[in-house]
């Protein structure tokens, strides 16, 4: 009788104890923390949601027509081996090493399509434009990337090189905590700043 009434009891401790342990850690952490995300950082925990929900600063998109094709009044992101391109839901790098017969020839393919669309040496175009990045989702290009774009989108936008050239300056970001990394600009975030600025 008395080890029923223990069992009984402990099972009621344990009981309870599961219940103010999660209310306390499964509600209450949650809404703190998610408090704090909301009051301190508000844009990086809503997922850095672009202007008029374009999209996420995080993640590249492609800006190009139904058939694949570059629009020519925007900067071009970098390749992306995520699915379709930018999938988010399949986040991925190429497998293919870099004397891989394939992806060689996929380099060789874009460094001929830029070099035509830009009106460039192949030479000139600098890694990333064709090259994935290893997530497949980098919304970034490199600064030499940007400027090689230029006249291209201010001739097709009726602006001058210069223009463009100072929207591209204004937009580079620099290396993370001072030191890591490369400059870099968001494709994305460049666009809209060129879309807002033919629409004031």
């Amino acid at each position: 009788m008395s080890s029923t009434r223990t069992t009984v009891r402990t099972a009621g401790v344990a009981i309870r104890a599961m219940l103010v342990l999660t209310l306390v850690l499964g509600v209450g952490y949650t809404l703190v923390v998610t408090g704090i995300g909301q009051l301190l950082l508000p844009s990086q925990a809503n997922g850095s949601p672009l202007a008029d929900d374009k999209g996420s600063a995080l993640i590249g998109q492609s800006f190009t027509d139904a058939e694949g094709e570059a629009l020519p009044e925007y900067f071009q992101s970098r390749p992306s081996a995520a699915g379709d391109g930018y999938d988010g839901a399949a986040s991925s790098g190429t497998n293919l090493g870099p004397e891989n017969l394939d992806l060689v020839a996929a380099i060789d393919e874009r460094k001929a399509a830029i070099a035509e669309r830009e009106d460039v040496s192949p030479s000139e175009i600098p890694a990333d434009a064709v090259t994935a990045s290893g997530s497949g989702l980098d919304p970034h290009i490199s600064v030499a990337y940007a400027l090689l774009q230029v006249p291209r989108v201010a001739e097709a936008r009726g602006l001058s090189d210069d223009t463009v050239r100072q929207i591209v300056e204004s937009r580079i970001q620099g290396r993370d905590l001072g030191f890591l990394g490369e400059e870099r600009i968001n494709v994305a975030e460049l666009n809209l700043a060129l879309d807002e600025r033919e629409g004031e």
